[in-house]
């Protein structure tokens, strides 16, 4: 399949996967920091670098019903968030394509 590169960001701010410190968002991508993951506080973000992704599927949520796939540290294989594929709620709508971390599984890299 070949070697696999990871990104690396340039920015004030970088989240990283809690694991290994793989490279995962800028601070600066944050779309709201209003979220509630598995493990508590979460974020939204706009876009995410350094992830694979799981198979789509439907979750109720306490916002609705939505399509979301689990993100996964392509480093490390740590599950560290998920992204919405698609929202049932008009309402709900401006998560398409956007990703949750949770900030349990992150750190800050420096």
């Amino acid at each position: 399949m070949g070697l696999t590169y990871n990104t690396y960001l340039n920015s004030t701010k970088i989240f990283g996967c809690k694991n290994c410190k793989t490279h995962l968002a800028d601070f600066d991508e944050i779309v709201s920091r209003n979220f509630r993951g598995q493990h508590g506080k979460a974020f939204l973000f706009n876009t995410v670098v350094n992830i694979k992704q799981a198979d789509a599927m439907e979750r109720n949520m306490t916002t609705g019903r939505h399509v979301v796939r689990d993100i996964i540290c392509k480093q490390c294989n740590e599950t560290v968030g998920w992204k919405y594929d698609k929202a049932y709620e008009q309402t709900e709508k401006y998560k398409e394509g956007k990703y949750i971390l949770e900030s349990e599984l992150l750190c800050t890299v420096t």
